[in-house]
């Protein structure tokens, strides 16, 4: 649907990789990949009564598994045939770049910058999936105000027309307003909260931005609890390597 523009890499083993574990895809059968099919299944359910195509994924801090999770569940949703596209949009402190092993000369900030380049020829697509990646591009001295800008919304509206499922990938919501300001234009929001790293305060502060902004507060990712048999987890648990956003 994207023509022959379309750019195609192929997937990365782990060794190859640098970036965070997509545990849905190395280990498809494991307790962790069947808690993230759980998580897709939750929000389908709060799908039901609302058209919910856009997704932003947060937390109040850094180091939650924010783009751990964001990763994982774009890769499940696209395992039921879904077109799925997962944007980069922390324009600071991207990652998915690592984490697919692509290229990011061309990302988000290029079609921002560059309202006549079609999608297409920035999208790039993990090759026999339905996964589709946008990564954030060059990191921009003004990340706040180009995702605030009417440029910003036309993207996501063509992104809307293309795919079944977009989830943003954004930064830690007390930390900037980059969080706030996609989560008023997005359907639902997804807030992680990691065991022994999330804050009370600063998810409660959390709350109350988003609250602010009117965001459709799709459901909560409680990360991180481990049960003493290593092979069984409480939630979605994952070593601190995993973690690293």
């Amino acid at each position: 649907m994207f023509g022959d523009s379309k750019k195609k890499i192929k997937r990365l083993d782990s060794q190859q990789r640098k970036g965070l574990s997509l545990i849905s895809r190395l280990r498809p059968k494991s307790v962790i990949a069947e808690q993230y099919r759980t998580i897709r299944t939750n929000i389908q359910f709060s799908m039901i009564d609302r058209d919910v195509k856009s997704i932003v994924m947060t937390s109040s801090g850094p180091w939650e598994g924010k783009s751990t999770t964001s990763a994982n569940l774009a890769s499940v949703f696209s395992d039921q045939g879904k077109r799925v596209l997962l944007v980069d949009a922390d324009l600071r402190k991207p990652t998915v770049q690592r984490t697919f092993g692509l290229s990011n000369v061309e990302g988000l900030t290029t079609l921002l910058s560059s309202p006549e380049q079609p999608p297409s020829e920035v999208i790039q697509q993990i090759v026999g999936t339905e996964l589709h990646t946008l990564t954030s591009g060059p990191i921009p001295p003004n990340p706040s105000e180009l995702l605030n800008s009417n440029r910003m919304n036309t993207l996501m509206k063509q992104f809307e027309e293309m795919y079944d499922i977009i989830i943003y990938d954004m930064p830690p919501v007390t930390s900037v307003t980059d969080a706030q300001i996609m989560a008023s234009k997005a359907d639902g929001v997804v807030f992680v909260v990691r065991y022994g790293v999330s804050q009370k305060d600063s998810v409660l502060n959390a709350k109350e931005l988003l609250e602010m902004v009117n965001a459709n507060i799709l459901g909560v990712v409680f990360n991180g609890v481990e049960k003493r048999n290593d092979q069984s987890y409480y939630g979605y648990g994952y070593t601190s390597e995993e973690a690293t956003n």
